[in-house]
């Protein structure tokens, strides 16, 4: 199975970025791991970024509720950049929240590949950066 180069996780919770870091780095599921605590930091550093595809990742874990700009504010700004991007990026919602609503929103995106919910297990970083 392939292994994802650059991982980007996009979550306000440190213990989750501490946690997420950790374990993908002991388990060898990326070579680099870029984290952001809000979508506009995010937002930013793609734009800034936008030509240089090494500093790019190859997958997103997207948190919902975050402050300044939530994921779902994050998905309105990536779509405008989407296609000036180098590369195609899989982007994960990793949310604790288990709202039908946030769920359903979340799969009339098609941006977003799946949807997992908090506490990750680790049977989903393996489906998630193997895939």
């Amino acid at each position: 199975m392939s292994k994802a180069r650059t991982l980007c996780v996009i979550d306000d919770d440190n213990i989750y970025q501490f946690t997420v870091k950790h374990f993908i780095k002991n388990e060898k599921l990326a070579d680099e791991i870029i984290t952001f605590a809000d979508g506009e930091e995010a937002i930013n550093y793609f734009t800034e970024n936008i030509n240089k595809p090494e500093a790019l990742p190859d997958i997103i874990l997207l948190d919902i509720n975050m402050p300044i700009m939530d994921g779902w504010q994050f998905l309105d700004e990536y779509e405008k950049i989407v296609d000036k991007l180098p590369k195609q990026i899989t982007i994960y919602m990793v949310s604790s929240s288990v709202d039908h609503e946030d769920l359903k929103k979340a799969r009339g995106i098609n941006l977003i590949s799946n949807y997992f919910t908090k506490p990750l297990k680790v049977a989903d970083y393996y489906l998630m950066l193997n895939a």
